[in-house]
């Protein structure tokens, strides 16, 4: 672990200027409202994946080879992060975490909106696959870049002390994304037919992220860098080199930090995606139920999530973690047993336990992995980890799911991949360390001895 720098005079740490209240909650606020948007983008495109994708973009007589098909090009969001996480992470240590921001937020949207108005197989053939996987492939560049600089925001403005209702901010994100993705749609199979649907209708999700984006562009653009990297900047503190020095200096907080995400990465793409395809294809639930019962779960996360990040800051982070991932696995096992094909309330209910736990993972998540790495290394320890964990845990999850379930015809090696996922997880809390917030005490006192910048508010207002 690098050496942190401590105040000229030497002495003990003392506290630290709080940051105006106002400034915080600014600062929360465009956390959790970039990475929604962001999210909004990806989840849109994983619950495209799942219904529409397979006859739009995959045509086959083989329905299951269509949806296989379209999960893949699923993967590859997931694979093209640590391509985001090295480029834009490196950046966030280098330059700041809100131009790394505004430039993930650009990407994402973009690629989305083009996805969008992009043609068919049957108007250009396998022209139209091939871009799919191409936009697919930056949208998993930008989302890769967008997670560290977003979690660093919020919890660098925040009370060290509260890093896990802070850093929740961020993580907020995709579930609110995907209230929105799988809102939208269900807005959308409920007001047009079936031919519909499929002819138009799931374009119009994609083509509103431009006004989204606008949005959150309008947000960011307004940001003042945190006080952590003003320190670190103000006193040439950069690393020239933060990926090497992540590897040879901090490999074993790596390694804890991406295993630690396999499990809530897996639990979350099994109740948000891969419930889609199985209680249409194997229990005969309409699309909308199934639809409906992911938004309600979602919803639910809004709350769950940032009440677990302040759980995690009452008691040990590690603990609250571990615990929610032993929950998260023993559910999945009772919610395959439970679940039928008649009964939506069951199904309702199922989705709604399964999220909760994952957000008990997931609320204390972006905590601990800012934890594990020293400030001057942030960004690019956080996105490495971050991205790393989304190819071996979310990126394969639902491609597996569909082949387990293919291979056995039954839920019960889905359920035990869930649970091979969350041992690995607490492997990788097991090599972690507890929050240190000296480190973060130690920088802001070195920004405000050096009288480098002013520091009342988290943003600037025009």
């Amino acid at each position: 672990m690098a050496k942190v720098p401590v105040p000229a005079s030497g002495a003990a740490p003392r506290p630290v200027k709080s940051i105006h209240p106002k400034g915080l909650y600014k600062a929360f606020a465009a956390s959790l409202t970039g990475t929604a948007l962001e999210w909004y983008d990806f989840a849109v495109y994983s619950a495209a994946a799942a219904v529409v994708f397979p006859i739009v973009f995959f045509p086959s007589s083989d329905p299951l080879t269509g949806t296989i098909l379209a999960f893949s090009t699923y993967a590859v969001g997931y694979v093209s992060r640590p391509v985001g996480g090295i480029i834009f992470g490196r950046l966030g240590d280098r330059i700041g975490r809100k131009k790394v921001l505004v430039t993930t937020l650009m990407i994402i949207g973009v690629a989305t909106v083009l996805i969008g108005v992009l043609p068919g197989y049957d108007s250009i053939g396998i022209t139209a696959p091939i871009i799919l996987v191409l936009l697919r492939f930056a949208q998993g560049v930008g989302v890769g870049g967008e997670w560290g600089g977003a979690v660093l925001l919020s919890s660098e403005y925040g009370d060290p002390h509260r890093r896990g209702f802070w850093a929740s901010a961020a993580q907020v994100g995709p579930p609110a994304g995907n209230l929105m993705a799988n809102g939208a749609l269900a807005v959308l199979t409920l007001t047009l037919t079936e031919e519909q649907f499929i002819g138009f209708g799931w374009r119009i999700a994609f083509l509103v992220s431009a006004v989204l984006v606008g949005f959150g562009l309008w947000i960011r653009l307004k940001l003042e860098d945190t006080p952590i990297f003003k320190a670190i900047e103000a006193h040439g503190e950069q690393p020239s080199a933060p990926v090497r020095e992540v590897f040879s200096t901090e490999l074993r907080p790596l390694v804890a930090a991406t295993l630690c995400r396999v499990g809530p990465d897996v639990l979350y793409a099994l109740f948000t995606v891969f419930t889609l395809t199985y209680g249409i294809q194997a229990l005969g639930y309409e699309r909308s139920q199934v639809l409906t019962a992911v938004l309600i779960g979602s919803a639910f996360q809004l709350f769950m999530i940032p009440l677990a990040g302040a759980v995690s800051d009452r008691f040990n982070r590690r603990l609250v973690y571990g615990t929610a991932a032993v929950v998260g696995a023993v559910w999945t096992f009772i919610f395959f047993g439970i679940l039928g094909g008649d009964n939506e309330p069951m199904l309702i209910a199922g989705i709604v336990l399964g999220l909760m736990a994952h957000s008990f993972m997931y609320g204390p998540q972006a905590a601990f992995i800012v934890e594990q790495f020293s400030p001057r290394l942030r960004s690019t320890g956080s996105s490495l980890a971050y991205t790393f964990a989304g190819v071996i845990g979310g990126a394969i999850a639902p491609l597996m799911f569909t082949l387990l379930l293919a291979q056995f015809g039954t839920w019960i090696p889905v359920a035990i991949y869930v649970a091979v996922a969350a041992a690995v997880t607490a492997v990788g809390l097991a090599l972690g360390r507890d929050s240190n917030t000296v480190e973060d005490e130690d920088y802001r006192l070195l920004l405000e001895g050096s009288g480098a910048a002013r520091q009342p508010s988290a943003v600037e207002s025009p």
